[in-house]
């Protein structure tokens, strides 16, 4: 009996000690829980629910085939169909492109001369309800209504996998439409071969935002296909291959080994057989759940590298989908051989580091890439590695690189900011003299507006439109490369890029405090003028806004802006207007990109985002930390539609994780990070070599918004930043929160 008692209580002690153990595990786990991948598939978030690895060269995700600004991602929250499940996707980006290698289940015959119609045209589609779709990150299922057949999705680094579970098995088959598209891209070449009943191979190149996108597949089936039917524009054929610019197919099973097929699809931009070695290294020998399994502990353990601590569950669930969209771009572009296409058709290669595309650069230099310094700064390595491949290509630094295609979209050369960040924080695993010599002979170009840029000084409203805007991001570039140049001991540049980077002042309207258009003899400024004018791209000063968004764009220079309005007095007096005026929004063709509006204040889209903490350098911090709680509260939430804008790769969400930790890169080359208003009570962020970045705000609350102490590290901290420096450093930010402003 003793002995009975003795192992008995032995047992659950070491049960006890098993559940201790088991604690971090259980929490970790919990964290992929708390991301919800439709927050952002409603109102214009364009995000996709579909499956990804972090930064994985495929995002499987349903297509629901809709022509509409909203399904730019190619799926949004208030749809009811399904077109298929396309093999790339982009993440809130406002510009549509990609959904290529598309396939869907079916349970009967189809016409193939219908295939690569509008959706109403299309024989596949099927209706599903939201209450049969789950996601996560890594993971996707859905029921669709028409065929039975539950679909699921999960994706490694280069290879996406389908399991399709019928249930019924009358004609179980599924559908290959190389000729799908909405409107903002054209198949212009597709060719389809069946190899042997297991191995689909082909390729589809296309126009669209990316203006010479090929694509080429590989597809792996788990069951033997026992009939097929391929086609093209003429019509369908019983041959093996298929081309044409719309080539199609649909498979057939007669039998299933079980309920459920296995897809398993590589992609490469190059060739054919770099697909099937991107499916043979990651794809071939692993099943669907040991994947599915595998990519969702990668990204609890991702999430993981900042915890956050909160008895409010939703603001975990707001912070943990901001930080998962934040590792979903860039993507990876190189083969597992380290080959990629350039938009010339040139096969590059990189040896030693990975190749990466989805460069959102006018979006992401603003918090994602500083976010990324922080958790990821290898990735910036590899970022930059990427840009000068393109940069040999073209001649100057990348704009907005999509499928290794520059588009040229949104002004600026924000790869410049991009590399003056790293280079200045430390991180430069790259050629550094190569990147210097790139972003000067980029910044003294003549494309863009440069050559009016460096006549005038800034570029007048009467030499091109959106010329304030233009200007504006010219001087933020030159800024950061004169840093740059400071360092590296170029003088010389230091100077005339410092001097350039003052090209604000000369649209400073000094009656009314706006940046305002101005002619290129200098004389006067542009009218008539309303500030809450905000057309589209045509006719405008401003890039997707107008003079009250963008008459703050001085991130590198606002000691200069406050000079120009007199004072600390003057400037805040007008800064805080810009929170209160109406939202009303004038002009004839006004730009969507325009939400998220508190007063004019512009959340929805980039140019706004480094506003509130401008209150910081005019020694008002408690306007700050009022207005950033504002925006916390206001703009994010965890419904469909919890983005007040377009994500853009990561940067809307960025913002978040940043402000939500009471810090944000208001000038990101600079390294320093302004101080917010935290709203967790502790934070900890994993730094290499063992280190963490602890930030605590123990009575931190809805009420509890303003600061009234920091230290860092035990001491006081007497002002109202810290440094990049400091935060990789390791150590413990305090923040003493209060219902009352510290106004001394």
């Amino acid at each position: 009996m003793k002995n009975y008692i003795f192992y008995t209580v032995l047992f659950f002690l070491t049960l006890l000690q098993s559940c201790k153990e088991e604690t971090p595990k259980l929490t970790e786990t919990m964290l992929i829980d708390y991301v919800d991948p439709f927050i952002g598939t409603g109102g214009h978030g364009h995000t996709f629910p579909g499956a990804t690895a972090p930064f994985g060269m495929v995002q499987p995700s349903p297509d629901n085939g809709t022509a509409g600004w909203d399904w730019c991602s190619g799926y949004h929250i208030t749809d009811s169909i399904i077109s298929g499940f396309g093999q790339l996707h982009l993440s809130g980006t406002g510009i549509g492109d990609l959904s290529d290698v598309l396939l869907m289940p079916t349970n009967k015959v189809v016409d193939l001369s219908r295939f690569g119609k509008t959706r109403d045209s299309l024989p596949y589609t099927s209706k599903f309800s939201h209450e049969n779709e789950s996601a996560k990150p890594g993971s996707y299922s859905v029921f669709l209504d028409d065929p039975k057949v539950t679909v699921s999705l999960t994706a490694n680094d280069y290879v996406a996998f389908h399991k399709y579970d019928f249930k019924e098995k009358s004609a179980p088959s599924f559908i290959l439409d190389l000729g799908y598209a909405v409107n903002w891209d054209a198949p212009l070449e597709s060719y389809i071969e069946v190899q042997n009943p297991k191995l689909i191979t082909g390729h589809r190149f296309s126009k669209g935002w990316a203006k010479n996108q090929k694509v080429f597949f590989a597809i792996e089936v788990s069951d033997s296909i026992t009939k097929f039917t391929l086609g093209n524009d003429l019509g369908p054929n019983e041959k093996s291959s298929s081309h044409g610019i719309k080539a199609s197919g649909q498979f057939f099973f007669d039998t299933l080994n079980s309920d459920a097929i296995g897809i398993k699809v590589a992609l490469s931009s190059v060739s054919v057989s770099n697909a099937q070695e991107n499916l043979k290294a990651y794809g071939s020998d692993l099943t669907f759940e040991t994947v599915k399994k595998e990519t969702e502990r990668t990204w609890n353990e991702l999430l993981s590298n900042i915890q956050v601590e909160t008895p409010v569950d939703s603001l975990k669930t707001i912070f943990y989908t901001a930080l998962y969209h934040t590792q979903l771009a860039p993507v990876l572009f190189s083969d597992t051989n380290g080959q990629f296409r350039l938009q010339n058709d040139e096969i590059a290669k990189s040896d030693g580091w990975k190749a990466y595309s989805t460069l959102s650069l006018w979006d992401i230099f603003r918090a994602e890439t500083p976010l990324l310094s922080i958790m990821n700064p290898e990735l910036i390595n590899q970022m930059i590695q990427s840009m000068l491949v393109y940069y040999d290509e073209h001649g100057a630094l990348p704009v907005w690189v999509l499928h290794g295609n520059e588009t040229g979209t949104m002004p600026g050369y924000h790869s410049i900011s991009v590399i003056a960040e790293a280079y200045l924080k430390g991180i430069r695993d790259y050629d550094i003299d190569k990147a210097y010599d790139a972003m000067k002979k980029t910044l003294m170009g003549d494309e863009r507006g440069l050559n009016f840029y460096k006549e005038f000084g800034y570029i007048p409203y009467d030499k091109m439109d959106q010329s304030v805007s233009i200007s504006l991001e010219y001087a933020y570039n030159d800024w950061c490369i004169a840093q740059m140049a400071k360092d590296l001991k170029k003088e010389e540049d230091f100077n005339y890029f410092s001097a350039r980077s003052k090209a604000y002042q000369n649209f400073f309207d000094k009656n009314s405090g706006f940046l305002r258009g101005k002619s290129a003899d200098g004389t006067k400024f542009h009218l008539p003028f309303d500030p809450k004018a905000a057309n589209h791209i045509d006719d405008t000063d401003y890039t997707e806004g107008n003079a009250w968004q963008h008459s703050w764009y001085v991130l590198h220079d606002v000691a200069g802006l406050i000079d120009l309005h007199g004072g600390n007095a003057p400037f805040t007096k007008m800064l805080e207007e810009l929170f209160t005026e109406s939202s009303e929004l004038k002009g004839h063709n006004v730009s969507p990109d325009i939400s998220g509006l508190i007063g004019q204040y512009a959340h929805g889209n980039e140019p706004s985002h480094h506003i509130v903490y401008m209150f910081n350098k005019a020694d008002t911090p408690w306007r700050a930390q009022y207005w950033a709680r504002e925006i916390l509260n206001t703009q994010y939430s965890t419904q469909y539609d919890g983005l007040s804008g377009n994500e853009d790769c990561g940067q809307m969400s960025a913002w978040y994780i940043f402000s939500s930790l009471g810090l944000y890169p208001m000038n990101p080359a600079s390294g320093e990070y302004e101080l917010g208003s935290p709203i967790f009570t502790k934070a900890t962020i994993k730094l290499p070599d063992n280190k963490t970045f602890t930030i605590n705000a123990p009575n931190t609350s809805f009420e509890n918004k303003y600061v009234t102490a920091v230290t860092l590290n035990g001491k006081a901290l007497q002002r109202t930043y810290i440094t990049h420096e400091e935060i990789m450093a390791g150590g413990t930010l305090m923040f003493e929160m209060s219902a009352t402003p510290n106004k001394h």
